[in-house]
């Protein structure tokens, strides 16, 4: 009686589908709370099933993961909110609405809304570019781009288990999260370590120590658009890793320009702006 909204990443962050939500949304709103939708994965599930029907109220979309936008501290970011049409009068102002008595477009206040939030409309060209990307695949397309992600994922899975702890099973949808916990019980070689020796083969490190659940955890997610190839050659390198010497391993990356900064002193004392180096 006291909930008022839940919020539910699904698929969740360990790459599996909560098989339960319309049951704990039946729950919630049972006694009048709502659900709100995560959709940080919708990549995983784009035509196969859709969150209103799985009890969903309102939802956020990931314009820079599911519909092709820049990811990363680069940016832009977006994140468009779908809303049942009973919330619909409580939006924020603008919304874009259709006369269809004179056949345009045009901006409006919902009757309940608050107003304005911010007075600029956000990073409205990635919006387009996300409209465009959506436009472009289709239906079909979109659907094809999830099962893509989905059996990336899993066949990288396939290919790390046997040297890389998987403690969520054997299935994914879009992301698994592995684990090296028995690797640093056994040599001191910790995530970190392999994260940051990932980047002498030329590879991004995947997000590490999240989620939480996980100890030593390492989350993979290969998307839709890798190749086999490339697939194949992030497996080996982290075979490869896992097998090479502690100390070599623990003192990556060998190939930067930058070592290791000392992360805990950067946050501390930050350095914001830039001086030429004394000649």
């Amino acid at each position: 009686e006291r909930t008022a909204v839940f919020m539910v990443t699904n698929p969740n962050t360990l790459g599996l589908f909560e098989r339960d939500i319309a049951k704990v949304a039946d729950m919630l709103h049972s006694v009048g709370g709502l659900v709100y939708i995560d959709g940080a994965n919708m990549n995983a599930i784009l035509g196969k099933t859709r969150p209103g029907d799985f009890g969903g109220d309102m939802m956020h979309y990931n314009v820079h993961k599911t519909f092709t936008g820049p990811h990363g501290a680069g940016g832009p970011g977006a994140g468009p909110i779908a809303v049942r049409d009973f919330l619909a009068p409580f939006l924020p102002a603008p919304v874009v609405t259709y006369d269809t008595a004179k056949n345009w477009y045009s901006l409006s206040t919902p009757v309940k809304s608050i107003g304005h939030v911010r007075t600029f409309f956000g990073n409205v060209g990635i919006l387009l570019r996300g409209y465009f990307y959506i436009r472009t695949l289709g239906g079909k397309g979109l659907r094809e781009a999830s099962e893509n992600a989905v059996l990336n994922a899993n066949y990288l899975l396939s290919q790390v288990k046997d040297f890389l702890e998987v403690p969520h099973g054997d299935r994914c949808m879009h992301e698994f999260v592995a684990s090296a916990r028995k690797i640093k019980e056994q040599s001191g070689v910790t995530t970190m370590d392999i994260a940051k020796r990932l980047l002498d083969y030329g590879f991004h490190a995947p997000t590490v120590y999240f989620p939480l659940v996980v100890e030593e955890a390492m989350m993979i997610e290969p998307t839709e658009t890798e190749s086999l190839q490339t697939l194949d050659a992030f497996a080996t390198a982290l075979r490869t890793i896992c097998n090479e010497p502690a100390d070599l391993v623990k003192g990556a990356p060998h190939t930067t320009a930058v070592c290791r900064p000392d992360e805990v002193n950067a946050a501390r004392k930050p350095v914001l702006c830039w001086s030429a180096p004394e000649c």
